[in-house]
């Protein structure tokens, strides 16, 4: 296939992209390179030097960039579009809401009206966009997000991903672009950049710094490993029905402080050393309008496409534990 994805030198983005490598796609990534966003997340498959590689090329661009978008996706008359690019940390978008209504809202737009404007030359491109199931809003109790949830988002950056979901929506209704729209809950694993929890839980215990932690930490989310995630999108690709939205989740639900202390185990384990990395948890003042609970029904993708997630959050935390481990004394030889 020839597919078009944005935020692809991010942690999801990256993780796709490699995939799609692997599997001999040609792949077009657009990413601004902002702190969050990569090429070293690319370095195992995408060559730093010339010569080029023939199913890869690389754009530096900005998603709101009209111009320069609309000249890419008319040139590479792609067969895919994966829209990834994303401001996505709540507490940046309660400091300051302004570039992720920006990039999340009118990017959104300015892509669409690109897929829309390749879909006049050509057979209509499939625009597969990435959103959240923080537009949900917190759930109580024992209930899980289905694709039928009312929206209730509690974040500028959940209303953000809120806003760009319904542009999807109307843009399937009113000019008949191929879409399909995903809820995914927290992703976790290799290459994630440190202010997430898990990688700076991660990043910190291993410099001996403090882990921070909301409140009293018993806030649930639902652990998607990215890898099950970016597999669930290759299924919707294949397999999902256009114009329908699908939830995606693992069944695997674990609190904020639970998840700190199974790090903090590993920690322990992996280096072998006598260090109470669990000393280092620091409850600090709890996040404004933080949601209590995220629970993801995944029932209707796993009926469409037959995917499952195959990781445990045991094996999935093991194996993110182990990618942060190495990393770190790749940066200590470096300097050393």
């Amino acid at each position: 296939m020839n597919i078009i994805v944005t935020g692809g030198a991010g942690f999801i983005g990256s993780t796709f992209v490699r995939r799609a490598l692997r599997q001999g796609h040609k792949v077009t990534n657009i990413d601004k390179l902002t702190y969050a966003g990569s090429l070293d997340n690319l370095r195992d498959c995408v060559n730093p030097t010339p010569p080029p590689q023939p199913n890869y090329r690389f754009f530096q661009e900005d998603v709101c960039d009209r111009p320069a978008i609309l000249s890419i996706l008319s040139e590479a008359q792609p067969e895919v579009i994966v829209h990834m690019a994303a401001e996505t940390h709540v507490d940046r978008s309660i400091e300051c809401a302004d570039q992720f209504v920006r990039t999340n809202v009118l990017g959104t737009q300015a892509m669409l009206d690109a897929a829309l404007n390749c879909s006049k030359k050509s057979r209509k491109p499939l625009f597969l966009y990435i959103s959240t199931d923080e537009v949900f809003g917190s759930i109580p109790g024992t209930g899980r997000f289905s694709e039928e949830s009312p929206y209730r988002p509690n974040s500028p950056y959940a209303a953000s991903k809120a806003a760009s979901d319904f542009l999807v929506r109307s843009y399937r209704n009113t000019y008949g672009l191929r879409t399909i729209t995903v809820n995914a809950s927290n992703n976790y694993g290799p290459y994630q950049f440190p202010e997430k929890l898990i990688p700076l839980s991660i990043s910190n215990a291993l410099k001996k710094l403090p882990i921070p932690i909301y409140g009293d930490g018993m806030q649930v989310r639902d652990w998607l490993y990215v890898e099950d995630h970016v597999d669930a999108l290759f299924s919707l690709i294949d397999k999902g029905r256009e114009g329908e939205s699908y939830c995606i989740g693992a069944d695997c639900e674990r609190n904020n402080l639970d998840v700190i202390r199974q790090i903090c185990g590993l920690l322990s384990q992996k280096l072998d050393d006598e260090f109470d990395y669990e000393s280092l948890i620091t409850h600090v003042k709890d996040r404004l309008g933080h949601d209590l609970r995220y629970a993801t029904d995944s029932s209707k993708l796993r009926t469409h496409t037959e995917w499952t997630p195959t990781t445990s959050f045991e094996e999935g935390l093991s194996k993110t534990v182990d990618w942060y481990i190495k990393k770190s004394s790749n940066n200590c030889s470096t300097k050393s």
